[in-house]
């Protein structure tokens, strides 16, 4: 009737279903809005007792949902509380890098307070800073020179594109390997550089400076040309600086003698970085070590993708800034600390597997890993051998090469 008076037209008679629902109280009694409804007139009533036993249950329903939802509200309000204190944090790291720290660079960054706050991580918003003035620049590159090789870059790409003669490429310094190198090897790794973000992939923000850091290159130091994981290297980089910056520290960084011995593929000094990582593996995880042993499994196996990436492909991205920011910090000792630090926060689940499964997992590692218990797993590696530390041994090692090549590298020295 004040649908009628207010329209101005006669309504249709109500449904039984909705005389039904007119009697019903619609204030849920929960936020899951769980109702109790009486079957519809147009069947029997319930029994008594039946009635009682389903008021019983849908009460219990009730109780449990109120109770998974207090839960669930008490676990959002951790995870905010969680994410202010985190904020906060890192609102106050990064005014003590800003304000204090970047300042005066040459007199704090070895000091214990700033060492301390390089293990805790440093802020997103100033970590290409700090590890600019890390890494360093001793090769001088300036942004000219990157235009210049950048320029060379792309005019490689243009003659190889309009099918220049093999005689022109190589007059140009440029063989066919060259030109497979730049073309296909560079634009292959590039779609499958985190494709999970889609920001380096064709179309993508971030291809084209990928592209030309990594084209870049390979006219500065033609002598090592691309090699597979220097893309994902320079795409870390990429996300924390400038193109040319990036370049920058993408060159000083593959200058140094462990990413050197790797990307020159020199199986003499790479073997030797192997047989230091294997003394501290046994100092540290001796049970480990020997389960190892007995199934052949060497370090070439797990290590080789990890130090060519520098974790960045094999850990989450998050966590792997964390270890370049402490890779900025102690050096390449850190990258086979950091390794250590994985298997032995593995070790209970590694010391069950044979040769196959070791060697899936440690190539896929979860996903998940919580940057937390790396870390901690890795505050407990001791780099130090009879009291000498990773420099000292490998520089022994080093002195004391054997050929290795035919097998596994020494484990004693």
């Amino acid at each position: 009737m004040e649908y009628e008076d207010k329209a101005g037209r006669p309504s249709k008679p109500p449904s039984p279903k909705q005389n039904v629902r007119k009697n019903l109280d619609f204030e849920p009694l929960s936020t899951t809005a769980l109702i109790l409804e009486d079957r519809p007139a147009n069947l029997p009533a319930k029994p008594a007792e039946e009635a009682q036993k389903h008021r019983q249950q849908y009460e219990e329903m009730v109780v449990q949902a109120k109770k998974r939802e207090l839960k669930e509200a008490q676990r959002r309000r951790r995870q905010l509380e969680e994410r202010c204190r985190l904020e906060e944090s890192i609102g106050n790291a990064v005014l003590t890098w800003n304000n204090e720290i970047l300042p005066n660079w040459e007199t704090m960054w070895c000091s214990r307070k700033v060492r301390d706050l390089w293990w805790q991580g440093i802020p997103p918003s100033v970590r290409g800073k700090v590890w600019s003035l890390a890494i360093g620049n001793e090769l001088n590159i300036t942004h000219e020179l990157f235009d210049i090789c950048l320029a060379r870059a792309k005019e490689r790409w243009r003659s190889f594109s309009a099918g220049g003669s093999e005689a022109e490429n190589e007059d140009a310094g440029f063989s066919a390997a060259d030109r497979e190198a730049s073309l296909e090897l560079i634009k292959l790794d590039i779609s499958r550089t985190f494709p999970n973000l889609c920001i380096f992939q064709q179309g993508g923000p971030y291809h084209d400076m990928l592209h030309s850091i990594l084209g870049a290159y390979t006219c500065y130091r033609p002598d090592v040309g691309y090699v597979q994981g220097m893309s994902f290297i320079a795409a870390v980089l990429i996300l924390n600086l400038d193109t040319a910056d990036a370049f920058i520290a993408f060159s000083n960084l593959l200058n140094k003698p462990c990413q050197m011995a790797f990307f020159r593929v020199d199986h003499g000094l790479m073997l030797t970085y192997f047989a230091a990582f294997e003394v501290f593996f046994e100092e540290n995880l001796p049970k480990l070590f020997a389960h190892f042993k007995k199934n052949n499994l060497t370090p070439d196996i797990y290590l080789i993708d990890w130090i060519f990436t520098l974790y960045s492909k094999s850990l989450p991205l998050d966590l792997a800034c964390r270890i370049w920011d402490v890779f900025c910090r102690d050096g390449e000792g850190f990258l086979f600390r950091t390794a250590l630090g994985i298997l032995k926060l593995f070790e209970d689940i590694l010391t069950k597997m044979d040769f196959i499964h070791i060697a899936q997992f440690l190539t896929r590692l979860p996903e998940d890993l919580p940057a937390e218990e790396v870390f901690a797993s890795i505050a407990t590696i001791q780099m130090q051998s009879r009291n000498r530390k990773w420099a000292q041994v490998l520089t022994a090692l080093q002195k004391d090469s054997r050929d290795t090549e035919k097998g596994s590298p020494s484990l004693r020295h």
